[in-house]
């Protein structure tokens, strides 16, 4: 509460503007903290100070740490925005996520210089050169530079091409001149004017607008054969198709979606995934995807707007359009937001949001594979915060029944240990007491017999124990933990298949799981582990059983001969059709008289 703190912290919390601005938070030795964007100052800032955040350790400390508070005033959001962005750049405060820098990816670099050269590079320098990217694929930007260099003879020496230099002949030719990929501009081969413009040409292309090179080449090659040059034209023919060809390549998304931005996030407790895609003239240019580190529990809209900031102030983009999964409720000067609910922009922004799933899913594997300790640590807390645990469930059991009206009742128990399968701990349960389809009384009898167990051989016990069912199910293993005094000491639910809704003893509404979690893809996985292990139990043992409903029977047939027979013949359909001498060459003469009277005996009239 804010009785807790300084008197300078009071005083100041109580003369705060209610204004957009930025807010610093500085400890007592004068080092930045965090850094943050308010659109009512006194609301947030004071909201720190007002609430107990029991739920955030890191926010605790942080607000433990603040001795001094320092604000800026704006005008809006969107100024607050870009100051906080600038802030943090400039500061690196301890408690703000950083958007991770992308001087690992590289660009294209058009040079300026006289007779400008294209070439990739990781360094962005500030010397006035035009740098388009960053490329996330690297073999796509190696591929858009070919289809460059295959279309217009760039050179790719580093000489000084000034006039005076050229003029004084200071240059000589080189192999580049001899193969058709350079002009020699160096020894005067090539004009300025006609060098920049198939640099304009390139530049389009790596834009994305392959329809005017593209019209611009036909024009060119028409041209060409009116004056009856038609080797030229010739060339300029192949050089269209392979630009089509390439164009052919790129996603094309529609006719409709012309020029376009997308953005979608998904994130977890700890990180925030992010994917970036570049629609030009209906064809996806180019995609990114970054992973932004969590400090305290910033919420999706506010890593999501400062990562469309900093993205598209990377890349410089003047695009227009924003296409976005929720409205960020900020007005970007010059751009407009959309939220596609169908069509080809929903496609869009589904594929966007593909992307960032499976850019989750790599980081997730990554981690595993080098700290598989530390990836199944993180799943259990994420459990155990999402299923409101007081402890980690390290230690799962899960239970499904399986019947046929009642007939060849089984249960099944399977174990997950450290968000892991332990095969070596399943069981199964020959239902003992339950007469007739009984689902509730079968499962109250299984968690009886298993807990009892538990408890008299002094076994582990787990932390969490998952019904396959809903309330009737859950309530029905509670009865049984009642009686050996287990209720409170370990935690229930239920996982019901039609919705996979989560429902918990005593608690008619259930609890939805998003449906991307880590912790409803582990509590499907152990109840369909569950069920695949039952079913198997129940079929051998429903097997069983249909053969001494039929061949055991048959006074003489022992259990051995009838399953002798049956691994001959498959099914007791196709024992019937056989002679008796085809089923004594399996089981003996005398036996198969018995089998054939059995099944051949003549109808009493």
């Amino acid at each position: 509460m804010i009785e807790d703190f300084s008197e300078k912290i009071r005083l100041f919390l109580r003369s705060l503007p209610e204004e957009p601005g930025v807010y610093q938070y500085y400890d007592d030795e004068g080092r930045i903290l965090y850094v943050g964007k308010a659109k009512n100052l006194k609301k947030r800032v004071t909201s720190y100070f007002t609430k107990d955040h029991y739920e955030s350790s890191r926010i605790r400390l942080l607000v433990k740490k603040i001795s001094d508070i320092k604000t800026i005033i704006v005008k809006n959001e969107m100024d607050a925005l870009l100051l906080e962005n600038n802030l943090i750049k400039e500061l690196l405060p301890r408690y703000n996520v950083l958007l991770k820098d992308d001087k690992t990816y590289p660009w294209i670099c058009i040079k300026k210089e006289n007779f400008p050269r294209i070439f990739p590079t990781r360094n962005v320098i500030k010397d006035g050169s035009e740098y388009f990217g960053p490329y996330a694929s690297i073999k796509s930007m190696y591929a858009m530079l070919d289809i460059i260099r295959q279309l217009f003879p760039i050179r790719t020496c580093n000489l000084a091409l000034t006039q005076k230099n050229i003029e004084a002949k200071k240059f000589r030719s080189c192999l580049e001149l001899h193969i058709g990929r350079c002009k020699a501009p160096c020894i005067a081969l090539q004009a300025e004017m006609e060098y920049n413009e198939n640099i304009k040409k390139a530049r389009n292309i790596i834009k994305g607008n392959f329809s005017s090179v593209l019209k611009d080449l036909k024009n060119e090659m028409f041209e060409l054969s009116e004056k009856m040059e038609f080797e030229k034209a010739q060339l300029l023919k192949e050089k269209i198709v392979l630009l089509e060809k390439y164009e052919g390549k790129s996603m094309v998304v529609s006719p409709v979606v012309e020029d376009a931005e997308v953005f979608t996030i998904i994130s977890d407790e700890k990180s925030a995934y992010i994917n970036f895609l570049k629609i030009v003239n209906g064809a996806i240019i180019q995609g990114i995807s970054t992973e932004i580190k969590k400090k305290l529990e910033e919420t999706d809209r506010d890593i999501l707007l400062m990562c469309i900031l900093e993205i598209r102030r990377k890349i410089k983009s003047e695009t227009k359009e924003v296409i976005v999964s929720f409205d960020p409720e900020l007005e970007f000067p010059g751009v407009s937001f959309t939220v596609p609910k169908a069509g080809d922009k929903k496609h869009l922004l589904d594929l966007s949001m593909k992307n960032a799933e499976q850019f989750k899913k790599e980081k997730e594997k990554q981690a595993e594979l080098v700290d598989p300790e530390r990836h199944s640590k993180r799943i259990l807390q994420t459990m155990m915060k999402d299923l409101r645990m007081k402890e980690e469930p390290q230690h799962i059991e899960c239970f499904d029944n399986s019947n046929i009206q009642g007939e060849f009742a089984v249960s099944a128990m399977t174990v997950f240990k450290n968000a892991k399968p332990s095969k070596k701990d399943y069981r199964h349960f020959n239902v003992k007491t339950v007469v007739g389809p009984d689902d509730f009384a079968t499962m109250e009898e299984v968690i009886l017999r298993r807990y009892k167990r538990v408890l008299e051989e002094d076994l582990e016990m787990p932390q969490l124990i998952v019904i396959d069912g809903g309330k009737g199910q859950v309530s029905a293993a509670m009865n049984s933990l009642e009686k050996l005094g287990l209720r409170g000491k370990v935690t229930v639910i239920g996982i019901a298949k039609r919705l996979e809704e989560i429902y918990y003893p005593g608690d008619s509404t259930p609890m939805y799981l998003d449906k991307r979690s880590e912790t409803l893809r582990i509590l499907q996985q152990i109840r369909d582990e569950a069920h695949r292990f039952g079913i198997t139990h129940h079929r051998k043992k429903r097997s069983k059983g249909t053969i001494k409903s039929e061949l055991n029977e048959i006074k003489g047939i022992s259990e051995k001969s009838a399953e002798t027979l049956l691994k001959e013949f498959s099914s007791v359909k196709n024992i019937k059709e056989k002679t008796e001498e085809e089923i004594a060459a399996v089981i003996g003469k005398s036996k198969a008289k018995l089998i054939s009277e059995y099944f051949h005996k003549p109808i009493q009239e």
